[in-house]
């Protein structure tokens, strides 16, 4: 297997996947990372096709809001075409519509809206107060140590977001998670970002898919993989309230409020490390059972 990209390097990796080709008015293509699981993660189709809605807004007006819909599975493998829709440039605001095709078939699309940022009122949900400092938590590697076989899809592609669960992960053995009803995650991208206020907000878009669907199972002391659950996003929205770096520290702070028929919910918040909300999120999954390990399997 190739070497795991860490730090700077898989920065630039994901820095080069969301550098989009504009292939005509309103048309992108994007490429996924040079080592990647066959199927295509969500965050960064998400990630892209808000790069390609971005292409065609005025740097002036900065997103605020995006929902997208996870259609078809996609295939890293193969370019990913954004077509983008301009819905409306007003005086404040601009919407746009990206679709994502591959082979054809959509697997993706998502509407945004840019807003030119106005005075008005302001207030700020208080950031958890009970939560070490980053550089007191450990990487999911380190925490994985023990179990470096349970990493899943963090051992087979770049790693451009510094992770660090608060807690075990959803990536523990079965059996080792104790059940919360909360799941905090502190995160930054591995390395120095450019000061485009646009690719920040795509590296969040980005990080943000990387933890939500797991909190669900964290309310139940679940785990991924075998013995476990699999999932896949249907849908993803966020909402962005400030300015931000992506490449500073940043506190995820999730609940699941319900999960039924198959299908689990998860909210979540974005706070800088001294405490200011920049983002919300909401997402959900469909999480499906896995077979039970054989006897005397690890």
């Amino acid at each position: 297997m190739e070497d795991i990209l860490t730090g700077q390097a898989a920065v630039d990796e994901l820095l080069r996947v969301l550098d989009l080709e504009q292939i005509d008015v309103n048309l992108f293509r994007g490429v996924g990372p040079r080592v990647s699981p066959q199927r295509v993660f969500g965050g960064q189709v998400a990630g892209q096709a808000l790069v390609a809605a971005g292409r065609t807004v005025d740097p002036d007006r900065s997103v605020h809001s995006l929902h997208g819909y996870f259609v078809r599975p996609g295939d890293s493998t193969k370019p990913i075409v954004y077509q983008v829709e301009r819905i409306r440039d007003g005086r404040s605001f601009s919407v746009r519509r990206t679709q994502a095709f591959q082979g054809g078939q959509q697997i993706f699309f998502m509407s945004a809206s840019f807003h030119i940022g106005e005075e008005g009122l302001e207030h700020n949900a208080p950031a958890p107060s009970d939560v070490p400092p980053p550089e007191e938590v450990p990487t999911l590697p380190e925490r994985l140590a023990a179990h470096p076989d349970r990493l899943g899809i963090w051992s087979r592609t770049a790693r451009p977001i510094d992770v660090r669960y608060i807690g075990e992960s959803g990536f523990a053995a079965s059996g080792e998670r104790p059940p919360s009803s909360q799941q905090r995650v502190w995160m930054r991208a591995a390395g120095d970002l450019p000061d485009d206020p646009l690719l920040h907000v795509c590296v969040l878009t980005y990080a943000s898919d990387l933890t939500l669907l797991d909190t669900v199972l964290n309310q139940h002391g679940q785990v991924w993989g075998p013995g476990g659950y699999l999932g896949t996003s249907l849908d993803h929205a966020l909402w962005f309230h400030r300015p931000f770096r992506a490449d500073e520290w940043f506190l995820y702070d999730s609940e699941s409020p319900s999960a039924a028929r198959g299908r689990g919910l998860a909210t979540g918040q974005f706070f800088t490390a001294d405490g200011v909300h920049i983002a919300s999120a909401v997402q959900e999954g469909l999480l499906r059972r896995t077979p039970q390990v054989p006897p005397g399997v690890p």
